[in-house]
């Protein structure tokens, strides 16, 4: 599977410091974008989001506390908005040092909301990412949360809840649902939203503690594969992918907790 491969080497490289999974041995894992100019791309995510780079080779993997964030080069077919992916949401410490950084950098501010100290930014490649204030945190930024956009939004927080042991709740209005290291919120949609895969934000993925016989389960639901469960020795991993019902590409590691 040769697409797969390119993610592969990025998830191999990165120290990932993700967090312990929850009792269905489910915690997140990371966040594998699309870009037509990696440069760019880097630039956003390196010295704008001020990711810490990992190496493998050539490939570079952006790391965040709780997440990893890759990146390849590919025809991007569209942003997030208008997917089954709309954002992904970071906190940081000091939003105005990042407003400020976000416009020296020439970065896209699409929207400000200072009485909720929250913003919102672009990548190059149209994947919008959401910025909320945190005062009392240790680190400058962190991940937080995937915002799904879909005309099923209960339905949606039950199917995570269900397959991934994602604690229902709320988030402020949205509907949510927690895993170790991210909150699932959900939002929504007018109009059907658009699969996710081939966007700015090609996929999601989750970190499995015994993938092989989750995967299993998750099949004997009737949850069909894109890409069925698969050791590689090379990397010292095994990955699986699916797709969720509304439409977003989920990708399954495990192993990545142990580089």
């Amino acid at each position: 599977m040769r697409f797969v491969f390119p993610t592969l080497l990025m998830a191999a490289a990165a120290s990932a410091q993700l967090p312990a999974p929850n009792q269905m041995g489910v915690a997140m894992g990371h966040l594998h974008l699309n870009t037509t100019d990696p440069d760019a791309s880097r630039k956003f995510w390196v010295d704008f989001m001020g990711a810490q780079i990992v190496k493998l080779a050539t490939v570079e993997v952006y790391k965040f506390p709780d997440a990893l964030v890759m990146v390849r080069k590919a025809a991007v077919s569209g942003g997030s908005e208008g997917s089954a992916v709309n954002h992904l949401g970071f906190k940081v410490k000091n939003l105005d040092s990042y407003l400020e950084k976000c416009e020296k950098l020439g970065f896209k501010i699409v929207r400000r909301m200072p009485e909720t100290r929250q913003a919102f930014v672009m990548t190059p490649d149209e994947a919008k990412v959401e910025l909320t204030e945190d005062a009392a945190m240790s680190v400058p930024i962190a991940h937080h949360h995937i915002h799904f956009f879909n005309t099923a939004v209960l339905e949606t927080q039950a199917w995570y809840a269900k397959l991934f042991g994602a604690k229902p709740g709320k988030r402020g209005r949205f509907d949510a649902a927690d895993l170790p290291g991210v909150n699932l919120s959900f939002s929504p949609s007018d109009t059907k939203t658009e699969p996710t895969k081939g966007r700015s934000i090609d996929h999601i993925g989750f970190e499995i503690q015994g993938l092989e016989q989750f995967v299993k389960k998750m099949e004997e639901q009737g949850i069909k594969f894109d890409v069925p469960y698969r050791k590689v020795p090379q990397l010292g991993i095994a990955i699986a992918f699916f797709t969720d019902p509304w439409g977003a590409y989920v990708e399954l590691t495990e192993g990545l907790n142990k580089l």
